[in-house]
């Protein structure tokens, strides 16, 4: 079959022939892939900095898709950690880890969505206690998984929803209450959950002007760490664990127990597939993915390869 084969982890996956899929365990089927999400966790998968990373190559890359099953069936299938991934015509899921989807559906948008929306929407339910009336903060707003953060927020009963990010112009598109750059972060201070996909050293400076201008150093603040696009380390000040109630945690595989993940997408799939979010998607063609893979930094649009 083809697929997007990566054959060294310092460059791009290339289309090309990769040996045809096999099931093996009892709950296991071949699929045949319709949509699979470029996003960042598959470029780090790709370039062997993740860190579940096992260093295997060659490897397809791709952690989820929007597949057909033998019966006919369509699905959103998020894969275990496999040299086999969803860039190809065709994969093996575990059934247990997919679940169906209702007819009529645009597999591109649910592709582009589920990933990035998964992220907050796990956390807020499964690693933080997030009952409603909260007051959140999205550091990296501007990104396709802050963009959903806002919105899952929201869903969940935030009272107040803050974004904050480089970008002026971007952050002004945003249907948050209000909007802020780094820079401006004195006076979103008062939040109680912070949602970060930047983390590196834009975090630390971030944490350190939070606390130091929240009004009661006493009142709870939870530090959900999720991504990473700022540096896979922040240094953060001693004094900034002791001088307030902060906590952190760290939200993703591993933190997360699988069957969590899983117990969650059939009320995700649900919402995305009624619309309840606004995606911005945009299809490329498998044979084009080494193309894509350079395009998806630059493009605001989560692209989603299509074989």
């Amino acid at each position: 079959m083809r697929a997007a084969v990566v054959t060294a982890f310092d460059a791009p996956p290339r289309f090309s022939e990769f040996p045809d899929p096999v099931a093996h365990g009892a709950d296991e089927t071949v699929v045949e892939v319709l949509a699979a999400g470029l996003h960042p966790r598959v470029r780090s998968q790709a370039d062997g900095s993740h860190y579940t990373s096992t260093d295997e190559l060659p490897l397809v890359p791709g952690i989820d898709a929007v597949v057909r099953d033998p019966r006919g069936r369509i699905r959103y299938a998020v894969l275990d950690d496999t040299t086999l991934g969803t860039m190809a015509e065709r994969t093996v899921i575990d059934l247990r880890r997919s679940v169906v989807l209702p007819s009529g559906i645009d597999p591109v948008r649910i592709a582009a969505a589920m990933n990035p929306a998964m992220s907050s929407w796990v956390a807020l339910r499964r690693r933080v206690d997030f009952p409603r009336r909260q007051r959140v903060l999205v550091l990296g707003a501007t990104g396709s998984a802050g963009r959903m953060a806002i919105q899952v927020a929201k869903r969940f009963g935030a009272k107040q929803v803050i974004a904050a990010g480089r970008d002026r112009a971007l952050l002004a598109e945003l249907d948050v209450d209000r909007a802020v750059t780094f820079d401006e972060l004195a006076g979103a201070a008062d939040v109680d959950v912070v949602v970060d996909y930047v983390w590196g050293e834009p975090a630390a400076r971030a944490m350190v002007d939070l606390l130091t201008a929240r009004k009661d150093r006493g009142a709870p603040l939870t530090w959900i760490q999720i991504g990473s696009v700022a540096g896979p380390t922040a240094p953060i000040p001693s004094a900034a664990l002791r001088s307030a109630r902060l906590s952190i945690v760290g939200s993703g595989i591993g933190s997360v127990p699988g069957r969590d993940f899983v117990a969650e997408l059939p009320k995700l799939a649900a919402a995305v597939a009624k619309g309840d979010f606004d995606v911005r998607a945009r299809a490329v063609a498998l044979a084009d993915v080494e193309q894509a893979w350079a395009e998806a930094r630059k493009t605001r649009d989560r692209l989603v390869v299509v074989p």
